[in-house]
């Protein structure tokens, strides 16, 4: 499966937003670890009693089921994706820590409900026990839903942002990615891939949907929020659909070459489970080559954003090369 690069040429305006030129001073390294302990700060405060007990008390146990599946770490890369993309077009009015946190949680609820012994069966999550090994799989099923249920509600908050026709835009972007045509319709594909096996188009739509919707959402919030152009938008549509390729061959590699020390969750489950991956089907060397090529492609989709695309390039570049 060889997929060329895309080049797409086009004339962006520079940004005049104070805070996203600052920001593209930073180092990569530090723009996670803020990205990571804004979002954290977030879902900590807004995970608690008070503000989960409405109209009724919160029962404790699915309180602190919802609290180990969103908090126990993570690199929070999805909401950074939602900050950079706004940065690379500009100003918002809007809440991008609130935005990112929304896909966060429909992250979360994935890996939480990904985990149950009915899907992968996996006893290990950053490090920790997964949900239903910490409490049952009925709690794990019932704080997935929480998460995923509460996502919706930071959109449809207009703290996220002022303008109504905005939010119900966010909304939409993270059902559409969150939903049967994106993630949950690509783990129904990847569960069916275990029993007949795929060939490698197929395994890229498997990692479109499962992985890269999502991503996909992420950076199209980002950009809706900032007031994107239909050309900004359709060349970061675009760059977005490759990252999520990019990302999940990364994923894949690591499955088959890391521990589950090094990786902090089980390794090894995609050829223990018969899952239907490029590597299984063509080897670890040419899954690598697909990686490149996609990478060089996903680059060239930024050259028009310029030094504004220096985080989102060194972001997806990272997705790539990361060893966890």
């Amino acid at each position: 499966m060889n997929i060329a690069p895309i080049t797409v040429k086009t004339m962006i305006p520079p940004s005049n937003n104070k805070s996203c030129i600052e920001s593209h001073h930073m180092r990569l390294s530090d723009a996670i670890t803020a990205s990571a302990n804004s979002v954290e700060h977030f879902l900590d405060r807004e995970l608690s009693e008070s503000n989960l007990s409405s109209p009724y008390p919160a029962p404790s146990r699915l309180i602190n089921a919802v609290r180990h599946g969103a908090l126990n770490g993570g690199k929070r890369l999805r909401p950074l994706l939602v900050k950079l993309s706004a940065e690379l077009i500009g100003d918002t009015k809007g809440d991008l820590v609130r935005a990112g946190a929304a896909v966060e949680y429909v992250h979360c609820y994935s890996l939480v409900h990904d985990d149950l012994p009915d899907m992968d069966d996996d006893d290990l999550r950053r490090g920790q026990p997964t949900v239903h090994v910490a409490f049952d799989p009925a709690t794990a099923i019932l704080a997935g839903d929480s998460l995923l249920t509460h996502a919706f509600g930071v959109l449809a908050d207009a703290r996220t942002h002022p303008d109504a026709n905005i939010r119900t835009q966010l909304i939409t972007e993270l059902v559409q990615g969150a939903g049967v045509g994106g993630m949950a319709g690509g783990q129904m594909r990847d569960i069916e891939g275990e029993r007949q096996g795929y060939d490698p188009e197929t395994i890229s739509l498997i990692h479109a949907m499962k992985t890269g919707a999502i991503i996909r959402a992420s950076v199209r919030m980002g950009a809706i929020m900032a007031g994107a152009s239909s050309t900004e938008l359709l060349t970061l549509t675009t760059f977005a659909e490759s990252a999520g390729r990019i990302y999940q061959l990364s994923d894949d590699i690591l499955d088959a070459t890391k521990s589950s020390a090094q990786l902090g969750k089980t390794a090894g489950k995609d050829a223990a489970q018969g899952k239907s991956t490029l590597i299984a089907s063509h080897g670890l060397d040419h899954a690598h080559e697909v990686l490149n090529e996609e990478l060089q492609g996903a680059l060239a989709l930024l050259e028009p954003f310029g030094e504004r695309a220096r985080l989102m390039n060194e972001l997806v570049t990272h997705f790539a090369k990361r060893e966890a």
